[in-house]
């Protein structure tokens, strides 16, 4: 893995990018939260492909973010983003935050996204299964809810308080500029119009979902399913709204299937 920072608009922004791997060009968005800068299952998946991984703007290293105002700016920026790395067709994977983020990018520029992958997305609002208020729980509640079995092996590796005083102090900081970084384009609910523009989708999606997810329920994996029209739904078991860590041989399998048009 290779990380670099990105000058994008002129210096604008500045982005956090890790990257690996030869290949179709794949760009992964991560979720909500403070995310690593790379996951082992990023290491899997880079072994057949070129994957680029961003911090978004206002997380991790990556500056800018004070010249956005909402979701379609942030979306904008992206597609300035792929231009500046010379990224055209691509293969684009969204993970909850960054799933809604990825429709909305294959939204606006369909001829841009080859195939998509959006893992429990934040975007569509239904009144009888709300998602999770992720900005009005504790860090330990959302731990406890996050994960299929918030006692397991990987889980712990994430729990708060996990470390050195100065690793929790560290990483406390880190949870509350994340929080309000996406909170920009998510509060106080992430529905911010995506349903009027989901029909311009064009590209094959693959819908993977968690089947014990608590933050983004089942339900919505076949709202999204309705909403766009080449697609097809994914249920890791054992796993909740975080799949592509709490279970990533499977997912990383479904992933591969997927990307080379096996499903």
């Amino acid at each position: 893995m290779n990380e670099r920072i990105v000058s994008v608009r002129d210096g604008l922004f500045s982005i956090q990018v890790a990257e690996a791997g030869t290949g179709q060009p794949v760009l992964y968005l991560h979720g909500e939260l403070p995310p690593p800068a790379w996951h082992p299952w990023m290491e899997d998946l880079a072994s057949g492909y070129r994957l680029v991984a961003p911090q978004h703007p206002g997380f991790g290293r990556s500056t800018g973010l004070e010249h956005l105002d909402d979701i379609l700016d942030l979306a904008i920026y992206y597609l300035d983003f792929l231009e500046t790395l010379d990224l055209d067709s691509i293969d684009l994977i969204g993970d909850s935050f960054g799933g809604m983020l990825a429709a909305e990018i294959a939204a606006l520029a369909p001829d841009h996204v080859r195939r998509l992958v959006l893992v429990a997305p934040h975007g569509l609002w239904l009144d009888d299964t709300p998602t999770l208020d992720i900005f009005g729980v504790s860090a330990v509640e959302l731990h406890q809810i996050a994960w299929a079995d918030p006692e397991g092996t990987i889980a712990r590796q994430f729990a708060p308080g996990t470390g050195t005083d100065e690793e929790v102090r560290r990483a406390w900081l880190e949870r509350m500029r994340s929080l309000a970084a996406a909170g920009k384009f998510m509060w106080p609910i992430a529905d911010k119009g995506l349903r009027k523009r989901i029909h311009r989708i064009k590209a094959p999606t693959l819908l993977l979902w968690g089947e014990r997810d608590r933050i983004i329920p089942t339900a919505y994996a076949a709202l999204f399913r309705e909403k766009i029209a080449r697609s097809e739904v994914v249920v890791i078991p054992d796993a909740g709204h975080l799949p592509l860590i709490e279970q990533p041989g499977p997912s990383v399998d479904a992933l591969r299937r997927f990307l080379s048009g096996s499903i």
